[in-house]
């Protein structure tokens, strides 16, 4: 028996709150994975990956990522606050 990884993959709870239709959803999947397709974006993930793989904490299960400020730098933090931070709004409010 296989059994799925996350079985919430794909259906985030936002959909159901902004009242999105089927049709919606596939073009928000859609264009998500063409976005993070980017040069620009695989730049980005690629820029932190290394910082994290320098730190000693990728792979390493201590729930920390480095983050972008908005100042152009990098800094460690909990990938919790990161994420959900980075996620609401799109807006950065760290310094």
């Amino acid at each position: 028996m296989a059994s799925t990884r996350n079985k919430n993959a794909g259906n985030h709870p936002s959909y159901d709150k902004r009242g999105m239709t089927a049709a919606q959803i596939e073009h928000k999947k859609a264009y998500d994975k063409k976005y993070h397709a980017t040069t620009e974006r695989k730049k980005y993930r690629a820029k932190l990956n290394k910082k994290n793989k320098k730190a000693g904490t990728y792979g390493n299960n201590d729930r920390k990522d480095e983050s972008h400020t908005k100042n152009g730098k990098t800094s460690r933090e909990g990938r919790s606050k990161n994420r959900a931070r980075n996620g609401s709004n799109g807006k950065s409010t760290k310094r």
